[in-house]
């Protein structure tokens, strides 16, 4: 078994080389397994592309994709179609969710071959979130309900930034899945892999939140709610989806 740990990256100079390191650092610690970082570039035009390409020089476990459209949707399937490993998952490169839990989905995908999906949360009862301003913490909760009313979604967060998945059910759902590029397509894999009945852990993190994120809280809401009318319209004509055996 291995693995591949995906960094949808835009514009993160700042933040790039302390992610990459910590990342190596931690793993070349504490897995047991082997394992590949990939950095998908989502058309970066600061110095982002130069410090990537050096961090692959300095250390072998890591590989640099330029993808040259914007959104983690489509860094993530490009990663899931990139990757080689048996485990692929992805982490925002700000590290917001403990590196810890990195080690603690490898060992439970080694000692639960039933648990295909990871789903890091920041809503579950043994879920520790620091620094999250009102306003997100508002929304997050907002675009939750949301989705438990609209969808009945049974995990408790469906953007943490944390997700590892077994590459072959990865390739599943990314089959089923539409083409949205942006933030909304890790929704509805999620929310896929749900309705196929995939076996997922729901998993609290340690989350702190990052004042200097790139994203654009109120367009991203409003992409959401756009979104979400069109992927109730598709479910509704499929009905039931027919899970797998």
């Amino acid at each position: 078994m291995d693995i591949t740990v995906l960094f949808p990256v835009l514009d993160e100079k700042l933040r790039l080389r302390r992610g990459i390191e910590t990342t190596v650092e931690y793993l070349r610690e504490n897995s047991p397994i082997p394992y590949k970082i990939m950095i998908l570039d989502n058309g970066s035009t600061d110095e982002t592309p130069e410090i990537a390409r050096q961090l692959c020089q300095e250390y072998k476990e890591v590989e640099y994709v330029r993808v040259n459209r914007r959104g983690v949707g489509v860094a993530f399937r490009k990663g899931i179609e990139e990757s080689r490993s048996d485990i692929v998952g992805y982490m925002d490169i700000d590290l917001s969710a403990n590196i810890k839990h990195l080690g603690e989905a490898i060992h439970i995908f080694e000692s639960c071959p039933d648990i295909e999906y990871i789903n890091g949360t920041r809503f579950g009862r043994q879920s520790v979130t620091k620094g999250r301003k009102w306003y997100r913490r508002i929304t997050s909760k907002g675009l939750l309900v949301l989705l438990k009313a609209v969808f009945g979604m049974k995990c408790t967060d469906a953007v943490c930034g944390f997700t590892f998945v077994r590459k072959q059910t990865a390739q599943r759902l990314v089959e089923a899945s539409g083409d949205e590029d942006g933030w909304f397509y890790t929704i509805e894999f999620l929310l896929r892999a749900e309705r196929m009945g995939v076996r997922i852990l729901d998993m609290p993190v340690e989350w702190q939140e990052d004042y200097n994120t790139t994203v654009k809280v109120w367009k991203t809401i409003k992409n959401y709610l756009v979104q979400i009318y069109k992927l109730r319209k598709e479910f509704r004509k499929e009905g039931n989806y027919v899970k797998k055996n």
